[in-house]
C-alpha cells in the first residue's frame, strides 16, 4: 500500500489550526484542517510545511511533528528538497494561483487548494492550464462536496423519488470568496455539475469596495443562477445562516445549522388541506470528516488514475460564478451570460493574515 508524501503551504487557520475553533461545534467532524486531514489519513505522510511566518511554522511543527529542518519560508525550496506528492495550498486567494502553478509545474501529483480558487479569472484559467498540462489531480476545499449528508441529499434528488429538481435555495450566501465559494460549489454538486447559463446579482456593499478593476474587500452578494437544465438557484442574504434547500416537483430537502439537521418533505393529500408537503424521514447517514474524505478522494484518484469528485474544471465553474456576480452588479443587475468572457476584476485586499488559534 503506497503512502503519499504530503506538505502544507500556508500554515495558518484552515491549513493547520481551524480544528481549535470548532471543538464544540456539532456540524463539523474533525479533522477539519488540511494538516489534520493528512495526519489522520493512513495513506498520507505529512513531511513538511511552508509559510512566510516562522513563528506560525514553529507552532505547526509542535502540533504535527514537523522538525525545523522541514519548515520552509520559501515554498519553492520545500518543493525541491522534499519532493511531496500531494501539496495543500492553504493561503489566501490573492497568493494561491502562483503557488498552485509552481507546484503543478514542479511535478506534484495532487493538489488540495483552499477556496476560493483564485483572485481573478485570468489566474483561475492559468491554474486550469497548468494542472491539466501536468495531469495533476485537483480538489478545491469546498468541504460540503465531501459531506455525507449532502451525499444523501444528492442521492435522493438523483433517484427521482421526489420528481425533477426545480429550485435550489442558498438562504445566506454571504461574502463571495469566503462563503459563496462553498455555496456555489454545493449547488453545482447537487445539480450534477451542470453548466450555468446566466446570473443576475446585486452586491449591497459592492459600490464601496470595487474600484475600477480592483476588488478591495470580499463583497457580499445575492442573486439568481440559471442552469442549462432549467434548475434555478436563488442565493439570498437572509438571517437563516448555513441553510440550504432543494425543491423538487414532489417534495423538498432541507439542511440547516450547517449540516447538523436535515429534513425531507414530500407532497401528500391531507384531508382538509388538499395537497401539501408533509414531513418524511431523512435517511440516516454516518458522519465523517469532509476534509479527510476530500484527501481520500485524491488518494483514490492517484491510486487508480481516475478523476476526482471535484477537479480543476469544477473549481473554475464555481469561481466563474463569483466573478459573474460582481460583473452583474457593476451592470446594475444585468444578466451575465456564461461562460464569462473578459472579466478583469481582481481581489486585492491590503490586510495582514489573521492570527491562528494555536491551542484549543
Amino acid at each position: 500500500m503506497k503512502i503519499y508524501r504530503a506538505a502544507v503551504i500556508g500554515c495558518s487557520r484552515m491549513g493547520a489550526f481551524i480544528d481549535h475553533e470548532v471543538t464544540d461545534y456539532k456540524a463539523i467532524i474533525p479533522p477539519y484542517s488540511h494538516a489534520g486531514g493528512f495526519q489522520t489519513e493512513e495513506r498520507t505522510d505529512l513531511v513538511a510545511c511552508a509559510d512566510l511566518r516562522s513563528d506560525v511554522m514553529r507552532e505547526f511543527g509542535k502540533l504535527y511533528g514537523i522538525a525545523k529542518e522541514h519548515q520552509y519560508t520559501d515554498y519553492r525550496e520545500m518543493l525541491e528538497k522534499e519532493q511531496p506528492e500531494i501539496v495543500s495550498v492553504a493561503t489566501q486567494p490573492e497568493h494561491r494561483a502562483k503557488i498552485v502553478i509552481d507546484a503543478a509545474n514542479h511535478g506534484v501529483k495532487a493538489i488540495y487548494a483552499e477556496k476560493a480558487m483564485a483572485a481573478s479569472m485570468e489566474e483561475a484559467q492559468a491554474m486550469v492550464d497548468a494542472v491539466e498540462k501536468n495531469s495533476v489531480m485537483f480538489n478545491l476545499g469546498t468541504n460540503r462536496r465531501w459531506h455525507p449528508g449532502f451525499d444523501s441529499m444528492k442521492s435522493i434528488i438523483d433517484s427521482g423519488d421526489l420528481g425533477k429538481l426545480k429550485t435550489l435555495i442558498i438562504y445566506s450566501n454571504g461574502p463571495l470568496f469566503n462563503s459563496a465559494s462553498h455555496n456555489f460549489d454545493l449547488v453545482l454538486r447537487l445539480n450534477n455539475d451542470v453548466a450555468a447559463t446566466w446570473v443576475s446579482a446585486h452586491l449591497p456593499n459592492g459600490d464601496n469596495i470595487i474600484s475600477g478593476e480592483v476588488v478591495n474587500e470580499d463583497p457580499v452578494g445575492q442573486g439568481i443562477i440559471q442552469f442549462e437544465n432549467e434548475v434555478t438557484v436563488h442565493a439570498m442574504l437572509s438571517p437563516r445562516a448555513s441553510e440550504w434547500e432543494a425543491i423538487c416537483e414532489k417534495g423538498s430537502l432541507t439542511c440547516w445549522n450547517n449540516g447538523w439537521q436535515w429534513q425531507l418533505r414530500r407532497q401528500a393529500d391531507v384531508p382538509g388541506w388538499r395537497r401539501c408537503l408533509v414531513p418524511d424521514t431523512f435517511p440516516e447517514f454516518e458522519g465523517s470528516s469532509s476534509t479527510q474524505n476530500l484527501i481520500e478522494d485524491l488518494v483514490q484518484a492517484l491510486d487508480t488514475n481516475a478523476t476526482t469528485r471535484g477537479g480543476i474544471r469544477v473549481a473554475y465553474a464555481s469561481t466563474e460564478l463569483i466573478f459573474a456576480f460582481m460583473e452583474s452588479h457593476l451592470q446594475n443587475g444585468k444578466r451575465i451570460n456564461l461562460p464569462l468572457v473578459g472579466s478583469k476584476l481582481r481581489l486585492q485586499r491590503g490586510r495582514a493574515p489573521r492570527q491562528p488559534k494555536f491551542t484549543a
